[in-house]
């Protein structure tokens, strides 16, 4: 009805996390994420027979990833989607098309049973493999003996049967070794322990333009810790994370590093990276080190020796984010204080990071909307609402039953 449009319009965009005043302000104010949910509503509005969805959830806070959620499982149309969030995955695909090699696979079920299926599927034709190349190497032994005894005692019947057996070597079906793992990026965070009291806030308070953000916030973080911040977008989480780091300043009250604590910072939009400078001058810099040394390094990282030689704003959003990651690891450092960086990583790489923390002897404060790196990481969820802070134990399902506790 074109009466209720405007209010449809209105309740998709809040939904997806555009705020009362955000909705009427000019495109032209906006920022590129705020854009990007008004693209997406859009699309969502023209209600197509099929919906093709290339990474939909990126810049959706919580909220708004489980409004996307609610609207793919009710949408009557067949949806196509792009995406490395493995929890929306779980939540509303009911089949997969892996794209690896050229070829275009498909399974019907969610991602973890994919993954199941596919790691059941990779084992038992590396078997096979297997069983026939030892067939194959009996074969070519035979053949290898009957010309020789066709040369050493000129016998043509020796002659025909190694030619007979290798026709039936050539017409046989071989079994491709299957790719059991791809190359991952290698990543080990070596934090060391400092003191127990990692960080206090004490009475904490922020605002910008009259808006209070944070409103005498108090919590401490201990030594071994894994904290996940989570809350809406423009809550003052990144704020939090400033006022650690030292590169902001509370209004009211007090933010204490503890002793023999060195923080290491991944910034959500890479503003600590120089667009200007090289991906190798931006390693071997950081690392004093050798260019030979700070190659290898970047090897780690998947970059080949070409792309060490790009300018950092030539780089995808992805090797970005293994640059970034890459300083994290140089830092030393035995505090991390992440701003969401699953953000434009691969499934195997946010893996391979998920493996790291749960590996990494320090503390950890994270920033982030991937639930389920959630899951696997933190052991404590902090939630801001109106500039109040609110600690939860265990990860993000623990949280989210709590929150639809009555």
């Amino acid at each position: 009805g074109g009466d209720q449009y405007p209010e449809r319009v209105r309740g998709l965009l809040r939904g997806l996390g555009l705020t009362v005043g955000e909705e009427d302000k000019p495109m032209r104010v906006l920022s590129g994420g705020q854009k990007k949910l008004i693209g997406l509503a859009r699309l969502l509005l023209s209600k197509p027979d099929v919906l093709l969805l290339d990474e939909p959830d990126n810049h959706l806070d919580l909220a708004g990833k489980e409004y996307l959620e609610r609207f793919i499982q009710n949408y009557p149309g067949a949806v196509v989607i792009i995406s490395h969030d493995r929890y929306l995955l779980d939540s509303v695909v009911t089949h997969i098309a892996e794209l690896e090699d050229g070829r275009l696979g498909t399974f019907e079920g969610d991602y973890s049973s994919f993954i199941i299926d596919k790691q059941t599927r990779m084992a038992r034709q590396n078997e096979l493999f297997h069983v026939q190349q030892r067939q194959i190497s009996r074969i070519e032994i035979a053949i290898k003996r009957y010309a020789l005894w066709a040369k050493t005692y000129d016998s043509e019947k020796f002659a025909k049967r190694a030619k007979a057996i290798q026709n039936r070597l050539d017409k046989m079906d071989r079994i491709e070794k299957p790719l059991m793992e791809r190359r991952r990026m290698e990543l080990k965070l070596s934090g060391w322990r400092g003191s127990q009291k990692v960080l206090e806030y004490k009475k904490v308070s922020k605002a910008f333009d009259q808006r209070q953000v944070l409103k005498e916030v108090n919590f401490v973080l201990h030594h071994g810790e894994r904290v996940g911040l989570i809350g809406p977008n423009g809550t003052g989480k990144s704020v939090l994370l400033r006022l650690a780091l030292g590169t902001m300043q509370p209004d009211t009250g007090d933010v204490i590093l503890g002793p023999s604590i060195s923080a290491g910072y991944y910034a959500q939009e890479h503003e600590t990276l120089n667009p200007e400078q090289s991906v190798l001058d931006t390693i071997r810099l950081a690392g004093n080190m050798s260019e030979s040394n700070a190659v290898s390094l970047l090897g780690k990282y998947l970059f080949t020796y070409k792309q060490t030689t790009q300018k950092v704003k030539e780089l995808s959003g992805g090797e970005r984010s293994r640059l970034q990651l890459a300083l994290v690891v140089l830092s030393k450092a035995n505090f991390l204080l992440l701003d969401e960086p699953t953000n434009n990583l691969d499934l195997a790489s946010a893996e391979v990071l998920e493996d790291a923390l749960s590996d990494f002897e320090g503390t950890a404060l994270i920033i982030s909307h991937d639930r389920y790196f959630l899951d696997q990481v933190v052991d404590r969820i902090l939630t801001l609402d109106e500039g109040h802070m609110h600690s939860h134990p265990g990860g993000y399902s623990e949280w989210l039953q709590t929150k639809k506790m009555p």
